[in-house]
């Protein structure tokens, strides 16, 4: 059959050995030895194509010169990509310099200049631009403290009389667990107040962050955070969310410190009326809302109104969490530092920055889809996006700022509401 016909014979006749279910190539072969004169009709039929192979005719010259230059272009695409990739992360490692170098300087700025004249240098243009452009993050933690300010009184002292109480309850829930809250005059705040809800909320607070479960090393800080906050504001007690806020603080502060700010800040009228549920007042933050954004956005506003989705659907989770669940953490900590520059209007700017950021997707969607998003935002979402969509949202109407906007509806009450047709109140 010659020596060509026994080669090919013998390919045929080895094959690889299977591990697990796939084929092992290497040393670790069977042959079979058969004999070539009994061969049986389809391996003849295979033998037979791979002999006619030595029949094809060569390719011709143009189809030669075709192949060299498809596979000289393959090369210089790749090429190019690996170009292109390798200019994108020098561009990335100068932005990543450049902001390194902006952060140091204006942390020499924050600790040499404003901060030791905190009173007069707060209000000022400059320091202003330099508040939206972000806080350094070492000096993050103390100007949010002194924006937030101390009008309770809080002293790190009374900080530790409210964790001993909250750890003295602890022990006596822990101990009576079996008796039932009728046996135990337990009010409502104190069972709010109870391990086990804080425990649980805890649990899910930035769980990516596997810091603040238990074993994590601020567990146990948030845990006396918030345990102390419901015995110094029984009447409040513990409410879900409060987790996000006292972790963020956490990240920033030190305990005592995390404390007085997380005290003061729930304490904002904003805060207060979203915390105790005051239904009325959260309505009149919704009807406000929705006037800026009919006035920004009268495209979505009006497929919103259509869908019947209210401010309430999304707005809730956000001011509760003041967006530390809904965004980034790095976003949000941005978010947080034009809060504490602006105040409550701030937080309904950034709502409204991010509906403009995604507004043409959520033209697209229907109730359901457009709560779901904004329930889940994207988690590529970056500052300098938000914070563009956010420079180019207005707080004006009608010639009137949100404080003025916002006390017109409260002395109004519904008459307002209903000239403005706000679908949350008529709701």
């Amino acid at each position: 059959m010659g020596l060509l016909a026994a080669f090919l014979i013998s390919a045929l006749l080895v094959r690889p050995v299977s591990l697990g279910g796939r084929p092992c190539l290497g040393r670790f072969t069977e042959v079979k030895k058969v004999n070539p004169n009994k061969l049986s009709s389809w391996l003849r039929a295979r033998l037979s194509v791979r002999l006619s192979f030595r029949n094809l005719p060569a390719k011709s010259t143009e189809e030669t010169q075709r192949h060299k230059l498809e596979y000289e272009e393959m090369v210089a695409g790749a090429k190019r990509r690996e170009l292109k990739e390798a200019q994108r992360k020098k561009r990335q490692m100068k932005e990543r310099h450049r902001q390194e170098d902006s952060i140091s300087n204006a942390m020499v700025t924050w600790n040499t200049e404003i901060l030791p004249h905190w009173d007069s240098m707060k209000g000022t243009r400059r320091v202003r631009e330099l508040w939206w452009q972000g806080l350094p993050p070492s000096v993050r933690g103390r100007v949010w403290s002194l924006a937030i300010g101390n009008e309770l009184n809080i002293t790190p002292e009374l900080y530790e009389i409210f964790l001993s109480r909250a750890k003295e309850k602890w022990r006596s829930y822990s101990e009576t667990s079996s008796v039932n809250d009728s046996e135990s005059g337990a009010s409502l705040a104190d069972r709010e107040s109870s391990l086990d809800l804080i425990k649980l909320d805890i649990s899910r607070t930035f769980p990516s962050l596997f810091i603040f479960q238990k074993g994590g090393p601020y567990h146990d800080l948030l845990h006396s955070v918030l345990g102390a906050y419901t015995c110094y504001r029984p009447d409040i007690g513990y409410v879900q969310g409060m987790s996000f806020i006292a972790a963020v603080l956490i990240l920033n502060l030190e305990e005592a410190e995390a404390f007085i700010t997380f005290a003061n800040l729930l304490n904002k009228p904003c805060q207060m009326a979203f915390f105790r549920v005051d239904h009325e007042l959260m309505l009149k933050y919704f009807a406000a809302f929705e006037i800026f954004f009919e006035e920004n956005l009268p495209r979505l506003f009006s497929h919103f109104q259509t869908n019947s989705l209210t401010p309430d659907l999304y707005l809730i989770d956000w001011i509760f969490t003041l967006y530390s669940k809904s965004l980034p953490l790095d976003v949000a900590c941005r978010v947080w530092d034009v809060f504490c520059r602006d105040g409550e209007e701030s937080l309904f700017r950034t709502g409204l920055g991010i509906l403009r950021l995604y507004e043409d997707v959520l033209l697209q969607m229907d109730f359901i889809h457009i709560a779901q998003f904004l329930t889940r935002l994207p988690e590529d979402l970056q500052s300098h996006t938000l914070f563009n969509a956010m420079a180019s949202t207005h707080m004006i109407s009608r010639n009137r700022r949100w404080a003025q906007v916002f006390s017109a509806l409260m002395k109004d009450g519904n008459k307002e509401a209903d000239k403005n047709t706000s679908p949350a109140l008529r709701s």
